[in-house]
């Protein structure tokens, strides 16, 4: 008996409510959001209390890549272009030769230690290669884990773009394990146009989406998120048709949407970051869905081997082996190294076996779904800890209310800057006019003690202080610095 609309409606919103309550709990536990709506999946389905039998891989990869397709273009939006630029060739090298290391280094092991075959042992390795995109902007992103520098950047533009790369490793290793008689380097051509093709149709599909965006003179302003959805399903879309990455496509066209300046910008941004969630939790929950507990317990000490080795040896290996040309403190080196929490991707990734047929494509999927629980019960609940430990910590606050209430009055060419008074920065107990703001740049809204107001030049600066700071984008890092770094007094 197939179930009723009115039921499966119901489900969805119970299950989607739950894991917003949920999620709420783990921020105060500092628990991945990831892991949350995992486990949300795995007690509703057939081995859970909830009992919903679901078993379809082909359903669960679909789900997979429409999530990740607005998942990586809303984290395009919220990149800033100016901060990225300087870390782009460190990105770019983690997230192809640190990629390949990383799946390099996990077929050893699992030819060594398992007596898999190779192919078979570099196809797991490719699917575990890629850090995840959703999981890394949730949690730096975050007060907890904002980091200092070029980390945050480099680790944010490294996990949305290092998705391509092990997408074609997986799908290359499951050709060669199908047609034998392939050789490796006939696979060489097609790499080189995903990554052409994915980055050009990227670029062209975001100035085309700012450019409709601005002309398109749309009676209602409801439809500008319509039209926006519709050209990041279309950028993937054409992309992927023409054989290049969708993936790398839509975040590159979420780049260069969210660096340009449209109508309407903090309504679509606020928009999209909305659809980012809704995505997150649907695929987290379809893939918890999927697999069945039972089945992870039996694979426990292979996946435990396989983790372990993962989080201790191959990611800090290949990010060292990868980073070795530039001269980057070692304590930057390791916080990249453990920034390295595998999500949805390698779970998605492991469905490509199970539709293609391969043998052992279960285990497979279940030794992948062990090491992504493993990877954000350490990995994600550590990193605060470990960027304390290791100095590298920023203690700038980030909260987006006060922005939030002026909706789309930022004038075009400007940044509003969001931020919190740092104990011991140069502004604490001064006037806003002795404190050497840069010029042009104003202080327009300040909640101290819970009360909001537009502040005077007389208006004296106190620690904990929040502030909205309008400035020019050259001049970003330079407020920044002022209000967030401790200095001393002069």
């Amino acid at each position: 008996m197939q179930p009723s609309i009115e039921y499966i409606l119901l489900v969805i919103a119970v299950l989607i409510i739950v894991s917003i309550l949920a999620n709420k709990v783990s921020g105060r536990l500092g628990v991945p959001a990831l892991l949350i709506f995992l486990i949300v999946g795995m007690l509703a389905g057939s081995e859970g209390p909830g009992g919903i039998y679901f078993d379809n891989p082909w359903v669960a990869q679909a789900v997979g890549v429409i999530a990740l397709t607005f998942i990586l273009f809303s984290g395009g939006l919220d990149t800033r272009w100016s901060e990225v630029r300087p870390v782009l060739p460190h990105a770019a090298v983690l997230s192809t030769i640190g990629v390949l290391l990383t799946a390099i280094f996990m077929a050893v092991i699992a030819v060594l230690a398992f007596g898999v075959s190779i192919m078979e042992g570099f196809l797991l390795a490719a699917i575990v290669s890629s850090t995840d995109a959703a999981a890394v902007f949730s949690i730096l992103r975050t007060k907890r884990a904002s980091l200092k520098g070029i980390l945050r950047p480099l680790l944010e533009l490294e996990s949305a773009s290092n998705d391509p790369m092990a997408v074609f490793l997986t799908i290359g290793a499951i050709t060669l394990i199908l047609n034998p008689e392939l050789s490796i380097l006939a696979l060489v051509p097609l790499f080189i146009q995903q990554m052409v093709v994915g980055g050009i149709s990227g670029y062209v599909m975001g100035k085309a989406m700012v450019y409709f965006i601005n002309r398109l003179k749309l009676e209602f302003e409801g439809l500008y998120p319509v039209l926006t959805l519709a050209i990041v399903m279309m950028t993937y879309g054409i992309t992927a048709s023409l054989g290049g990455s969708g993936f790398l496509a839509v975040y590159i066209a979420g780049l260069i949407f969210g660096n340009s300046m449209f109508v309407h910008k903090n309504s679509l941004m606020r928009f999209h970051e909305g659809v980012a969630w809704l995505m997150q939790i649907a695929m987290f929950l379809t893939l918890g869905l999927l697999v069945f507990p039972s089945k992870l317990v039996a694979l426990a000490g292979v996946g435990m081997v396989f983790s372990l080795f993962l989080l201790f040896v191959a990611r800090p290996a290949a990010v060292f082996i990868s980073l070795s040309p530039w001269k980057m403190a070692l304590r930057d080196k390791v916080m990249v190294s453990w920034v390295g929490l595998r999500g949805a991707v390698p779970i998605v990734l492991a469905t490509f076996p199970l539709i293609a047929g391969i043998p052992q494509a279960e285990i497979i999927f279940n030794v992948v779904f062990f090491i992504v629980i493993t990877s954000a019960l350490l990995h994600g609940t550590s990193i605060p800890f470990v960027a304390r430990r290791l100095g590298v910590s920023d203690p700038m606050e980030y909260t987006p209310r006060l922005a939030m209430s002026l909706g789309d009055g930022c004038a075009p060419g400007n940044d509003l800057i969001e931020l919190i008074v740092q104990p011991e920065s140069r502004p604490v107990g001064k006037q806003i006019v002795d404190i050497g703001l840069p010029s042009g740049t104003l202080i327009i809204m300040i909640e101290k003690k819970g009360n909001r107001f537009v502040p005077c030049g007389s208006t004296v600066l106190e620690e904990g202080d929040h502030l909205l700071i309008l400035t020019n984008p050259s001049q970003s890092d330079q407020v920044r610095s002022m209000f967030c770094s401790k200095q001393s007094i002069p």
